[in-house]
């Protein structure tokens, strides 16, 4: 797993997820810091997204600072999590 900058969120994707691009532009859009790993370039990373996902390598998943995650969530739903977290 990369260093973390300290973001409360790390955003699981692939360099060819439509959606994973999508989330992290509407992420940017609000000023939401997060941590990305590729999961095509890091084998835990992929493990750990298929253990979240009932055995599935689905992007974009989300993990939270205190270990819950959401999967292909919106940014409303990131934004809401992430208050709760505070």
């Amino acid at each position: 797993m990369p260093a973390s900058s300290g973001a409360a969120v790390t955003m699981y994707s692939t360099q060819w997820c439509g959606y994973c691009f999508r989330l992290r532009k509407q992420l940017d859009r609000e000023g939401v810091s997060y941590d990305v790993v590729d999961i095509d370039r890091d084998d835990d990373a992929a493990f750990l997204v298929m253990q979240v996902n009932g055995g599935n390598a689905t992007v974009p998943t989300l993990v939270y600072s205190d270990g819950s995650s959401q999967t292909n969530p919106s940014v409303k739903q990131v934004k809401a999590k992430l208050a709760s977290l505070n």
